[in-house]
This record gives C-alpha cells, structure tokens and sequence, in this order.
C-alpha cells in the first residue's frame, strides 16, 4: 500500500468530510480533530500496513505513523481534506473552562520542578546561614562569601514569574 492508499483509507476510516474538523501532524504522528468518536474505526485503522497504533488524546485521534512516513502520508491526506466540506481549518468552538485550565497546566506544570528545586534550595541556605549554625563554624552571615550568590539563584525562579505577568497583560 502506497503512501496516497494509505491516506485515503485513513481518511474513510476515520469518518470522511462528515466527522473531520482538521487535520495537522508532528514528527510521529497524524493528528485528526474528529466530530465524533464513534465514528472512528481504531481496529481497522490500526490494523492499516505502517500504522503502529492509536489513541485519542486532548480531543485529537493520533495515529502513529513514525518519522518520515507521517510527512508523506499527511501530504496526501491534507487534499483529501481541501476536497471537503471540511477544509481542514478547525471549526470555532467557544473557549471552556476545562480549556482555559488546560492552557493554564500547560503553562505551569513545566516550570514546577524549577519551583520546588528553588524552594528546598532556599530552605536550605536559610538552614546553614542561622547564627547558630555558622557559630559552630565560628562565622557570621557577613563572613560567608557565596550567600550573595545563593541569594541571586533563588531569587531569579520568583521574580521571572513577575517578567511572566508582565508579557502576559500586554
């Protein structure tokens, strides 16, 4: 089966013009905005020569192609696509709050571990910088060269989110 016979199957399997609002892809994987579900036939589709599997995801229906063949296969697909009522622009839905929540988890959930380093770190430097700690060592917070510097690295996780607000307001 060549790349356009593939394509197109994919195209009747996963329900035509009828159940495709658009269609993208990325380096592994054809990513098909459906209407409904239901429609989609994943055994068969699966089942397809060079198909390594599906799953639904963020209401997308990825197909697994692998790097190289995806380019191809969407190349052949994305006419199909023109050629239909559905000419593979997404259709405007309204912006939900289960939406908005996801933007905002995509947004935060990366700079989390940067949080939580930043915390322990300063947890930490606020542990070993106490009078008594450093007593033991017969120093004082004035005779400790690096706190400036620790001082700085925690301080630069917290007031980027203040350059964050900044861009995002504008």
């Amino acid at each position: 089966m060549n790349d356009k016979e593939l394509a197109k199957k994919i195209y009747d399997l996963v329900g035509g013009s009828e159940n495709i609002d658009s269609a993208m892809h990325c380096a592994t994987r054809l990513r098909v905005m459906v209407r409904d579900k239901s429609k989609v036939k994943i055994k068969e589709i699966e089942n397809l020569p060079k198909v390594k599997g599906s799953f639904f995801n963020a209401g997308q229906y990825q197909i697994i192609l692998g790097t190289g063949l995806v380019d191809k296969v969407y190349d052949e697909f994305a006419p199909l696509l023109k050629g239909s009522s559905s000419s593979g622009e997404p259709t405007k839905k309204k912006f939900s709050f289960k939406q908005s929540i996801r933007v905002f988890g995509d947004v935060f959930v990366p700079i989390i571990p940067v949080l939580v380093a930043t915390g322990l770190f300063i947890g930490l430097r606020g542990l070993l910088t106490q009078n008594a700690v450093l007593g033991l060592f017969g120093l004082t917070t004035q005779d400790v060269p690096t706190l400036k510097f620790t001082q700085i690295l925690t301080g630069t996780a917290f007031s980027f989110f203040a350059s964050l607000s900044l861009l995002v307001n504008i």
